[in-house]
């Protein structure tokens, strides 16, 4: 049996039994956690999208909550910056006032992290303390802050490759690493909240091979979200501006030129925009299948099929119009924005079709 930390003797109140309502609070806390997660993808699509992420050169979790509070404080920051590759060759001559407004979007981003984590602590202790915790969440809570902690260390190492000397942006594979990581986290604690407010399935009876399209779905679209990352970290939506073809060819020319052949998949910019295309193609024709064996399903069901659907299909608009348009920033950000709703359609839907546990033979 899970142990519970919210079953200790004395405090909290011992025997106290969790409540219908009790549920719903810890769901509410955990769906906001989500939102907030929502929010530092977004934030962190913006920093990329205006070279903002290498503006603070120094990782300090206490002391860089505050901003720089004088103007010799921001001359020193700046001096630090103009060490980078990024400034020499990207940003050259724009001055402090050019330097402040990047600045000020990275502080954003990184002060919203250290607020996370309050907002993890805090109302966990909160419930720990009325003994409002459902048994066998206390271990998950703790795992919860350890790869947000995790994350904020992966953040700094993704942040870290774009002061080497030659580097005017960050790692792919670092980037890669660091929006797989969040995702990872938005996932379990969405999943998480879901299970607290409905901890046992519905046992709803779902169309044959429904659950096997969400599922796929599922997996397909992290997978294309993850190509995306490689996508965005080599600046490859800045080539291949046609759809469907790319320079004339299904298949680009270019696809297979690095050696050995898997450095394509993270490095080369024909590879790595193709894959993310065919990727992309297969998630949105594995929604609209799951859509189709989706209505026949009960409405409880067939909602967020159907919500899933509808976010791929926009979500596969919005690519192909930020591809065609040349990434402008308000368009690649909410691209990015759509892919978290709809990998949160496809948890919802997955986390609606679970099966109900076998009962005790008679």
């Amino acid at each position: 049996m899970p142990y519970d930390i919210g079953a200790s003797r004395d405090f909290p109140p011992a025997g106290r039994a969790v409540t219908g309502a009790d549920r719903r609070a810890v769901a509410r806390w955990l769906f906001a956690l989500c939102a907030m997660i929502f929010v530092m993808v977004v934030l962190g699509g913006l920093t990329r999208l205006t070279g903002s992420g290498l503006s603070i050169m120094e990782w300090a979790p206490v002391a860089g909550v505050l901003p720089p509070l004088d103007h010799a404080q921001w001359e020193q920051l700046f001096a630090l910056y103009k060490q980078t590759a990024q400034y020499r060759l990207v940003n050259q001559g724009f001055g402090l006032a050019g330097f402040q407004r990047i600045f000020w979007l990275e502080w954003v981003h990184r002060l919203w992290g250290r607020l996370m984590g309050v907002a993890v602590v805090v109302p966990w202790l909160w419930f720990w303390a009325k003994g409002r915790l459902p048994p066998g969440l206390g271990w998950r809570l703790i795992v919860f802050f350890l790869l947000g902690a995790l994350q904020g260390a992966v953040g700094w190492f993704m942040v870290a490759s774009g002061f080497f000397p030659d580097a005017t942006a960050v790692a792919p594979t670092r980037l890669a690493l660091h929006l797989a990581l969040a995702l990872v986290l938005y996932a379990a604690i969405l999943w998480t909240g879901l299970s607290v407010r409905r901890p046992i399935p519905a046992g709803t009876v779902a169309p044959r091979g429904l659950r096997a399209l969400v599922g796929g779905f599922a997996v397909l679209l992290a997978l294309t979200i993850v190509a995306g990352s490689f996508v965005a970290g080599t600046h490859a939506g800045f080539e291949y501006n046609t759809f469907p073809l790319m320079g004339r060819h299904l298949i680009p020319r270019a696809y297979g030129q690095l050696h050995p052949f898997w450095r394509n998949l993270i490095a080369n910019i024909a590879a790595v925009q193709f894959d993310h295309r065919l990727l992309a193609t297969l998630t949105a024709a594995l929604g609209l299948a799951a859509a189709l064996r989706g209505l026949a399903a009960p409405r409880e069901l067939r909602a967020p099929v159907l919500a899933m659907a509808g976010l791929v299909v926009l979500q596969y608009a919005l690519g192909v119009a930020t591809l065609l348009y040349v990434v402008p920033v308000p368009l690649a950000v909410t691209h990015q924005a759509n892919a978290v709703l709809t990998l949160t359609a496809a948890l919802v839907a997955l986390h609606a079709l679970r099966r109900p546990a076998p009962g005790p033979s008679t």
